[in-house]
């Protein structure tokens, strides 16, 4: 059992926690913490004794496992070990105007889509609050001193399996972080209770769907809850969040080789990207061990897209970050697994990209 991350306890809870101290201690700790972005144990203004009493309640949650970066450090993914064979992963990607943190919400996930290398993990745990936290605390840290400015919560995990913990971390992100609610994104694969309470919440966080097809039969073979959320209700709580919020959705779209790249994909897909005036991210597929489909030549994706646009959709190409590094979710712990590797002595590797804007310019994450 591991001990709970310090940046878990809200104020109030840090005012108990300190209880018998003087008030000035809270506001040293909550310094260091979102301010400094540190653990408590490394705040020096406080007393040595107090450092120790927190650091055998409060010990750091995220031990860095691998560091790998592409692009002279443009992309950096963390692999880190939260305790118990329980790993998770977080990208930062440097752009020209901005930085942002892909981060995960859960330990594996349950959804068990084929061609997603984290649901071909399995599901371990969510994440807690301070877990989620920290991911964006250290990725704040590393990237100075750009300012992060973009949180995506499209890393390991279903978010909306995790709804309240995700939704507090958001809460606290735009509180005690000071990062504003239009600089998150929020990616689900269609669990259409939560999108329906995720719109009542009022929030002006955005909302990406990843869709990868637009008719049942293969979109229920390509991800197994569609069983239950089908496309004409996942369609009619997505019209619902654009009418409600005034923030339009985005359809992400993993281009598969002779999957869903088709011309009779295109329209189907434009069909349902208009009657919910949506965005569509096209997403290169990164090839992932076990899954015996490749990504759509360049070629072909420039096509669908242009059939996109051509039925008046609004559509982007996200470019690939960080291939060579395993930037996709769950690819850097499925290597590392597999080849037993010793730490992440990998020299960085280099890579070509584009950043790719879509709805406020936020990029989409690993």
């Amino acid at each position: 059992m591991t001990s709970p991350s310090a940046w878990t306890p809200s104020r109030d809870e840090w005012t108990e926690l300190l209880d018998g101290q003087p008030r000035y201690r809270i506001d040293q700790v909550w310094h260091g913490l979102y301010d400094e972005g540190i653990h408590p144990t490394e705040v020096t203004t406080l007393p040595r004794k107090l450092r120790e009493q927190l650091s055998d309640r409060l010990a750091p949650s995220l031990r860095p496992a691998i560091t790998r970066s592409a692009d002279d450090g443009s992309t950096v993914k963390w692999l880190w070990e939260l305790g118990g064979d329980v790993a998770i992963e977080t990208v930062l990607m440097h752009y020209e105007d901005r930085s942002t943190v892909c981060v995960s919400s859960q330990a594996g996930c349950a959804m068990r889509c084929g061609f997603c290398a984290t649901g071909q993990g399995g599901y371990q745990r969510n994440l807690s609050v301070g877990e989620i936290l920290e991911q964006v605390v250290r990725a704040r840290t590393e990237a100075e001193p750009r300012r992060l400015s973009n949180i995506v919560f499209m890393g390991m995990g279903e978010p909306f399996a995790n709804y309240n913990r995700v939704l507090e971390a958001i809460g606290r992100i735009t509180s005690d972080l000071g990062i504003g609610a239009r600089g998150i994104t929020v990616s689900t694969i269609g669990l259409i209770p939560q999108i329906r309470r995720f719109t009542d919440e009022g929030l002006q966080v955005g909302l990406a769907v990843s869709l990868h097809a637009a008719n049942d039969d293969k979109r229920s073979e390509l991800i197994p809850i569609n069983r239950q959320h089908p496309i004409a209700e996942l369609v009619e709580v997505c019209r619902r969040h654009r009418r409600d919020t005034g923030r339009r959705v985005t359809y992400e779209w993993a281009m598969i080789d002779g999957v869903n790249d088709t011309d009779d994909d295109a329209r189907e897909l434009a069909a349902v990207a208009r009657d919910t005036s949506a965005h569509v991210n096209l997403i290169p597929l990164n090839p992932t061990p076990g899954y015996p489909t490749v990504g759509s030549p360049v070629d072909r994706i420039r096509r669908f897209r242009r059939l996109l646009a051509e039925a008046g959709v609004n559509a982007t190409v996200r470019a690939n970050r960080g291939t060579d590094i395993d930037a996709a979710c769950g690819q850097l712990r499925a290597s590392t697994r597999a080849d037993g590797d010793d730490g992440g002595r990998q020299p960085p590797v280099a890579v070509t990209l584009q950043p790719r804007t879509g709805d406020g310019g936020t990029p989409s994450g690993a």
